[in-house]
């Protein structure tokens, strides 16, 4: 009897419902953090769906344990909340244990894009100040509206995942082709810009992605971990120490991570390695002082290590591009009023006009509020002037604009965003609930 590739599958899903994961959480073992132990059959890709679980719900992770070799894996992690505690709400742990317990949650993430209540448009290209002015300012003439966004920027290059709605039916552009194709396009002009030598990419997504995880590929895709002569990124100091070594005894390879620690960071070492088509079979992570230390033992998803130095290189530099990805430069500013269409145009619009840059940017809506965050720079490279912020806080109002940070602290590297200036009078009749000036480190 001959055993086709389809019933070895089937089998394979057979192996992991009569095995669903099992959870257990502890709060006892330790003084300092909750943990939480997965044991499950393995599968290529499931040791990043559960970090993804855990990094949606804001955990901090400050020591993880990785063992996936073989059939089965087993990963313990210690947790706490932002705040560095314990986590204690029995709700948020029923949650964690629902989640990671069942074989077809790992997908469903509240950080995932897709819906039939818009449409959803990924773009990459190349990156320049005033970039996202421009993009929003084309889906504003074209009567859409950006109702959730998250654009990053690395090296030069951009790449964006757009929810947008029609300006007067609410719902989804997609169903005129025509008019989708231009906007496309148009777009599409926008981001090559004067770029000759790299592309610019439009399209449509119409499968339900994790948003994180899908810019992540986008830039990977985009080849966004080149660096050219002129680079003016991370200097030596501030770059991640990244090696990749060569394990015969196991034949595997073994990679070492060293940078400033910050939330995510397992999330974005794991996501990479694993949509390059790695797999890790033991890991441990060490994150509870100011320096993150990760270790990972890896082979190719054919079972080989790394063979060349070419190869090496290539892990290297994406695994330095996926950490530096989050290190946004410049100063944060959230954003919350009343959302309305042209809201993020005018924002972005008064941004550029005052020679600031969006280097990350993160925009939502919730129940007719606009959320939003802006990472933003002197379009020059220079440190943002104080004077210009200190004008926007008047024509704002003191109470909507506040500063949380050190003024000084903004023009070193921080973990997130910025904004720039506005009008009195500009949301005329809608209400404010914060615009705030902070400084993060997630």
């Amino acid at each position: 009897m001959s055993y086709s590739r389809h019933m070895e599958d089937e089998y394979q899903k057979f192996v992991r419902r009569m095995n669903p994961p099992r959870v257990v959480i502890d709060n006892d073992s330790s003084q300092n953090a909750t943990i939480i132990q997965v044991d499950s059959a393995n599968k290529h890709g499931v040791l990043l769906e559960v970090v993804q679980v855990l990094t949606d719900l804001n955990f901090i992770i400050t020591k993880a344990y990785i063992s996936s070799d073989g059939g089965w894996f087993m990963d313990v992690f210690n947790v706490t909340d932002q705040e560095g505690n314990k986590i204690r709400d029995e709700q948020v742990l029923d949650y964690v244990r629902v989640s990671l317990g069942s074989e077809t949650s790992f997908t469903t993430s509240v950080t995932s894009i897709g819906s039939n209540d818009h449409t959803v448009i990924e773009l990459t290209g190349s990156d320049r100040p005033g970039l996202l002015s421009e993009l929003c300012a084309v889906l504003t003439h074209f009567k859409c509206n950006v109702s959730n966004a998250e654009l990053w920027t690395h090296n030069g290059r951009a790449a964006s995942i757009m929810q947008v709605t029609d300006e007067e039916t609410g719902g989804p552009i997609c169903d005129d082709e025509e008019r989708l194709d231009t906007i496309k396009q148009m777009l599409c002009n926008v981001l090559k810009g004067s770029n000759e030598r790299r592309d610019a990419k439009t399209c449509v997504a119409h499968c339900v992605t994790h948003t994180e995880r899908r810019l992540h590929q986008m830039m990977l895709t985009d080849r966004d971990y080149e660096r050219g002569n002129d680079d003016e990124g991370l200097d030596d100091k501030q770059r991640p120490d990244v090696k990749v070594v060569d394990w015969y005894d196991k034949d595997c390879s073994v990679v070492t991570i060293r940078c400033k620690d910050r939330p995510k960071l397992l999330f974005d070492t794991i996501c990479t390695l694993t949509d390059m088509d790695y797999v890790v079979f033991h890991g441990n992570v060490d994150a509870e002082g100011p320096e993150a230390l990760h270790e990972y033992c890896i082979r190719h998803i054919d079972g080989s290590h790394v063979k060349s130095d070419a190869e090496r290189q290539r892990v290297i530099q994406c695994l330095e591009a996926a950490i530096e990805r989050r290190v946004s430069e410049g100063l944060k500013l959230e954003l919350c009023t009343t959302d309305r269409v042209g809201l993020l145009s005018n924002v972005t619009r008064i941004f550029r006009e005052n020679s600031l840059t969006v280097t990350r940017a993160q925009v939502a809506t919730r129940d007719n509020k606009a959320v939003n965050t802006f990472y933003v720079q002197d379009a020059s490279g220079y440190p943002v002037d104080l004077k210009i912020i200190e004008s926007i806080r008047k024509e704002i109002g003191q109470t909507i604009l506040k500063v949380k940070g050190n003024y000084e602290d903004s023009n070193q590297v921080s973990q997130d965003s910025p904004t720039k200036s506005l009008f009195r009078g500009l949301f005329k009749s809608k209400s404010f609930c914060n615009f705030g000036l902070v400084r993060s480190h997630s």
